[in-house]
């Protein structure tokens, strides 16, 4: 015999299944990045989506259309906040006109966490997650000036950066290779204010191959002795060697750079360049992800490592050519660590 259900139980499995609803609803999240063709945003990706799948959480992602695309982020925030998202794992192409609309999301109740490139103000988001960008430029500014050892006195550096806009973690990094090599930097938040006559000059890349073998060129055009190349990311740093190559150049000048991705540490290995700090863009995206959740569920913010502003998730100097008192990881090591 069929058992009849009373009014009061169906209103109490209606009320607990629409909470249910409404619980899965709120614990929404979103990732904008800067593209989704660069390897560091394509595992960004992939560990912000592994965790969301663990965690139950819906997930939306954005990116821009190439570096640089700062209207289809402002676009994709506008998104998120009207479909109600708990919070935005962002990594801002314009790190200070992208402030306004994020504090538009932050205004509805969203969680904003910015990923690897801190806002400007920092403050603008409720946290950052990233690599220390500052210690990544300074490692391979330390490895530089070591393995040059007196020579380094007498250097002629090139410094390919990523864009004229100075975002954060592009001034980060050239001011913290600058002052690892031991050149006294003028205004620590500007690029291209020192004085030191070693720096042959600044150049842009976009942070892409094709940008760095322009920028290189362009350099080269100014000072064929150039003998230290450090480089905003590895891919440009795959097109300053071949600038370099074109002009016989390639085996007597050091490149240096910041990411760790898996073919910027087989260019390690290759000797295509000297050293690399590696950084972690699938465990930021993770982590971020499991803090969304949190606040979603309490309201309970990230907070930072102790002793910095953000939340630091690791970097490590990658080199088969290890230098006193500068630490590393084989390039072996690296390749067990790497992404992309």
């Amino acid at each position: 015999m069929t058992k009849l259900i009373s009014g009061t139980a169906l209103a109490l499995i209606a009320s607990s299944t629409m909470a249910f609803a409404e619980a899965h609803m709120q614990t929404s999240a979103c990732l904008i990045t800067k593209t989704d063709t660069n390897p560091f945003f394509v595992k960004m990706k992939e560990g912000a989506q592994a965790k969301a799948e663990e965690l139950g959480i819906a997930l939306k992602t954005y990116a821009g259309k190439v570096d640089g695309d700062h209207e289809t982020q402002v676009q994709a925030i506008e998104t998120c906040i009207a479909d109600g998202a708990s919070g935005i794992l962002l990594t801002a192409s314009d790190t200070s006109s992208i402030v306004s609309a994020v504090q538009q999301a932050r205004d509805a109740g969203l969680l904003v966490i910015a990923l690897d490139t801190p806002l400007q103000p920092a403050d603008a988001a409720d946290a950052t997650f990233a690599t220390d960008n500052f210690l990544a430029g300074k490692l391979i500014g330390e490895w530089a000036r070591a393995k040059l050892g007196d020579d380094a006195q007498n250097a002629r550096i090139a410094m390919l950066d990523l864009s004229v806009s100075q975002p954060s973690v592009d001034v980060l990094r050239d001011q913290g290779f600058l002052e690892g090599f031991g050149i006294e930097l003028g205004d620590p938040n500007v690029i291209g204010d020192e004085s030191d006559d070693r720096i042959v000059g600044n150049d842009v890349t976009a942070g892409n191959e094709e940008g760095g073998r322009k920028a290189m060129e362009n350099l080269l055009a100014k000072d064929q002795d150039i003998n230290v190349v450090y480089t905003i990311n590895e891919p440009a740093a795959a097109g300053a060697y071949e600038a370099l190559k074109s002009f016989g150049r390639e085996n007597d000048v050091l490149i240096v750079s910041v990411d760790g991705g898996c073919p910027g540490v087989q260019n390690v290995a290759d000797g295509v360049i000297g050293a690399t700090s590696q950084q972690y863009p699938l465990k930021m995206a993770s982590l971020g992800v499991e803090a969304i959740a949190q606040y979603a569920k309490d309201e309970t913010l990230p907070q930072p490592t102790e002793g910095k502003s953000f939340f630091d998730t690791g970097v490590a100097l990658v080199t088969d050519q290890p230098v006193d008192g500068v630490g590393s990881i084989s390039v072996d090591e690296g390749k067990e660590l790497c992404w992309g």
